[in-house]
């Protein structure tokens, strides 16, 4: 009887073996040759959707029982120009090739996007889009940062947060920089995904300004800089209006956290908002994460370090540093519909320890925002009614300290399975855990908690979690992390590792890339940059210039 699996699998044998070397010289992209995928699943958003809960919950093709060293591991990279520290995105059934394909689209600090066949390896176009006579920022560019020796970036700063796709319209959107060295642009661009050329419109240059008589403000208007300011958030549409974020480069100052809105088809602002527009600083962080948005179109984001309030009154609107938000479109700004400001934001903002780092996401189907900061300590939010301030305790649904050595720059996931609903947690200095959401009391038990045995992250980066399952069947739910093997990756570049555990128990551990490092190496790691799972493959971004495409072997 012909065996089309063993087939496939001499052909993909034989293909490795002649061109592994070829690929070693010549850095060529080697054309994997793969069975037909029948999976169409896209990720068109930073951690899947609005949420930012990081699940794919439509997986078919990778479960519990085939992510082993004997039958997962690296099937192929993906070279590209530059460091990745965008999520790869991916758009199913593309009218590319021969049609009916499932593309990844890569963005590099170097300001090159490419779309690439995310089955095969097959690279369809790759377009630069730095301005003419200009090159991509350089960390040693931001003079300022750091006293002058700024290292959380450790080459080119362009194209960083992760951009977002309407697959409908064909079009994906995101933030370039460039510099000629002594002036400094940034430029949001509507490009269409069959071929990566500009849209109509396209790119506008991102320069708002804002009444306030804040840091840096000039005749009581604040004017966005360009230099200073750091695009480090995913983008998100929504509602059809594309919502750009900003922080900034070590708290190199005067900046602002700014809020920017751009109409999808135009790309004519429409939204504006200063975070601190009476005071400074105000950077949205999220370790990456990308703005939550809920189904009325409301918005959720985290402010860190930065003013709070008004003079004397930490309740005042105006100013919003070290709180979480809630933000509905009102005429071409947004307002403050709810907040939390944790009752010793003041310590927070004096020890730098920012409320805000850690990526935060609504809990599916609920009311609640999931939320944590550079204290080690956790806060589940109602999103409606989130707590405001008060001096005296922190009047939030539930406040989870784990330790002031988990400073929380991570990205936390979701998962709801046949026998509960967890949210699974990995700072620096600690181990993978799963708190089970009880939709009873709508609180973790924490008493039922799962820690997981497997070596963390050292140093000032946290994990980037996802989680992939086929619904809640059994046997499909896996946690794949990503993050620093060795050494503190914030200002480090440092071997990455890439890790799947089993999502209804996470003490049990499936593959990790070290088991066998000659194939499965993840390359450097890419901060923030969260494992893509999507129709049968897991991508995973790298400093190494490239991107890694794991799969069943």
């Amino acid at each position: 009887m012909f065996n089309k699996t063993a087939c496939y699998a001499l052909v993909i044998l034989c293909l490795f073996s002649c061109k592994k070397k070829e690929t070693a010289v010549t850095n060529t992209v080697v054309t994997y040759v793969a069975p037909p995928n029948y999976q169409h699943i896209s990720v068109l958003t930073q951690h899947n959707d609005n949420t930012r809960a990081g699940l794919n919950s439509q997986e078919t093709k990778l479960t519990t029982g085939n992510v082993n060293s004997q039958q997962f591991g690296k099937l192929f990279s993906l070279n590209v120009d530059d460091q990745v520290y965008a999520q790869p995105l991916v758009v199913s059934n593309m009218a590319l090739g021969s049609g009916g394909r499932n593309v990844v689209f890569i963005a590099t600090v170097n300001n090159s996007v490419y779309a690439f066949d995310g089955d095969n390896g097959t690279l369809y176009w790759k377009r630069n889009y730095t301005v003419q006579g200009m090159r991509p920022p350089k960390n040693t560019d931001m003079t300022g940062a750091c006293g002058g020796q700024y290292e959380d970036f450790s080459g080119n700063i362009g194209i960083v947060g992760t951009p977002v796709i309407d697959s409908a319209a064909q079009i994906i959107y995101f933030v370039a920089r460039s510099t000629d060295g002594t002036s400094y642009t940034q430029y949001l661009h509507a490009v269409n995904i069959l071929n990566g050329s500009d849209m109509a419109g396209s790119p506008v240059k991102i320069n708002p300004t804002y009444q306030g008589n804040g840091d840096g403000s000039t005749n009581n208007l604040i004017t966005f800089d360009a230099q200073r300011q750091n695009q480090r958030q995913g983008l998100t549409l929504l509602n059809g209006i594309v919502y750009v974020t900003f922080s900034s480069h070590c708290d190199w100052g005067p900046y602002h956290g700014w809020i920017l809105g751009y109409n999808s088809q135009s790309l004519q602002q429409q939204i504006v908002y200063n975070d601190t527009p009476d005071g400074g600083d105000g950077g949205i962080w999220e370790s990456g994460t990308g703005l939550a948005a809920d189904a009325q179109g409301s918005i959720y984001v985290v402010i860190g370090n930065g003013t709070v309030g008004v003079g004397t009154d930490p309740t005042n609107l105006r100013n919003r540093g070290e709180s979480a938000l809630k933000l509905s479109i009102s005429g071409s700004t947004l307002n403050v519909i709810s907040y939390f400001t944790p009752n010793n934001f003041q310590y927070l903002e004096d020890n730098d320890l920012d409320y805000g780092s850690m990526g935060s996401f609504l809990i599916p189907n609920s009311n609640y925002y999931f939320t944590g900061g550079k204290d080690g300590t956790l806060y589940l939010l109602n999103k409606d009614n989130m707590g405001g301030y008060l001096g005296s305790s922190n009047q939030v649904q539930q406040s989870v300290p784990l330790g002031n050595n988990f400073n929380l720059h991570c990205q936390p996931a979701y998962y709801k399975g046949g026998n509960g609903e967890f949210v699974y947690i990995w700072s620096e200095n600690d181990k993978l855990r799963a708190l089970p959401f009880n939709r009873s009391s709508n609180l973790f038990d924490l008493g039922k908690q799962v820690v997981s045995n497997a070596i963390g992250p050292m140093g000032q980066s946290g994990a980037v979690l996802s989680v992939s399952s086929n619904g809640n069947t059994a046997g499909t739910g896996i946690v794949w992390a990503a993050f620093s093997d060795a050494g503190d990756a914030e200002h480090t570049v440092s071997p990455g590792i890439l890790r799947a555990f089993d999502a209804t128990d996470i003490t049990k551990e499936l593959w990790n890339s070290n088991q066998n490092p000659s194939n499965d190496y993840t390359g450097t790691y890419a901060k923030f940059s969260t494992p893509t799972i999507a129709n049968g493959h897991v991508y995973l971004a790298s400093f190494s210039n490239m991107v890694m495409v794991y799969g069943l072997k």
